[in-house]
């Protein structure tokens, strides 16, 4: 009798150490199985980027047909503001004027004397300011009016006003940029004097343009991006080239192509740099591509340039 309670008591004490061992093994394995089920669920409702960056690049006219990339993500980049009536070319330079500088031009009486000692004569910068695209868009466009969007020192629309001139036209550039630079260019450019935290960008481009006496064919914008091209939507003021050089990451390029082409003249080009950069398909290139697909528009290249025709 005692040593069938004995077996039965060691029977017992077994099975309890098998019930314990089974509960330490199923919850790990419980944590496994909950972890796989969440990577799969969040793998297959993650949205695909195979559309965005399936691309070709390298190649003189890269083609941009084809199923359209998901919108959903873009929502609120889009614009979807109207543009006032078109104004004549020849009302441009004016209504800027006007509207901006409260009707007096920005270069009467420049310098002011409390920054005159702190600019340079000239001080000219640029990246692929002197494309052979420029020349060959300006050729092809003959372009009334010029928006160049992220300016720096006036490299670009000084070299554009020297080739129109040249050519013989009479053409009007604006300048968007708001002159800021970005943190750290000091770091590169220690020659552009700063006051009180207020950097000397506009006027040192402002006195760049009085060097080269292109003063009444160039006039700054000087405001971010974003605002000056809706002002410039509101006023109706169009471009028939629009060069778009200023944030080079995918958001900041996204945006400003997209306010651009809203205010680019039918016919007109719209073109930019830093096609081919290291950021490769996640800044510059990715939004023009994306851009182009889902408007049905061709990307050509120019050098490091890319162009894009309105339709």
């Amino acid at each position: 009798m005692k040593e069938g309670k004995q077996q039965h008591l060691h029977l017992h004490q077994h099975q309890q150490r098998k019930i314990i061992a089974a509960k330490k093994l199923t919850r790990p394995v419980g944590y496994v199985l909950l972890l796989l089920l969440s990577y799969a669920l969040g793998y297959l409702s993650a949205p695909s980027s195979s559309s965005v960056q399936s691309l070709a690049t390298g190649t003189a006219s890269i083609p941009t047909t084809g199923a359209a990339a998901d919108e959903s993500d873009l929502g609120h980049f889009r614009v979807a503001r109207r543009c006032a009536a078109p104004i004549p070319s020849t009302l441009v330079r004016q209504t800027i004027l006007d509207r901006v500088f409260n009707g007096t031009s920005p270069f009467d009486s420049f310098p002011p004397p409390q920054v005159a000692h702190l600019l340079r004569p000239k001080r000219i910068k640029g990246w692929g300011s002197t494309g052979a695209v420029f020349e060959n868009l300006i050729r092809r466009v003959k372009p009334r009016t010029i928006i160049e969007v992220g300016t720096f020192l006036g490299a670009s629309a000084i070299h554009m006003a020297e080739v129109a001139s040249r050519l013989g036209l009479k053409t009007q550039i604006l300048c968007v940029d708001d002159f800021r630079g970005w943190p750290g260019f000091r770091d590169r450019f220690k020659d552009i004097a700063m006051i009180n935290g207020d950097i000397m960008l506009l006027y040192q481009f402002m006195q760049n343009i009085i060097h080269v006496n292109a003063s009444d064919s160039v006039l700054p914008v000087p405001f971010s991006t974003a605002s000056s091209l809706d002002k410039l939507c509101d006023l109706g003021v169009l471009g028939d080239l629009i060069e778009v050089d200023a944030g080079h990451d995918f958001n900041s390029a996204w945006s400003d192509i997209n306010r651009a082409y809203r205010i680019l003249r039918p016919g007109g080009v719209l073109f930019g740099h830093d096609y081919f950069t290291s950021a490769d398909n996640k800044g510059v290139r990715r939004a023009v591509n994306l851009f182009a697909r889902l408007n049905n528009l061709r990307v050509q290249l120019d050098g490091q340039h890319w162009v894009l025709d309105s339709v």
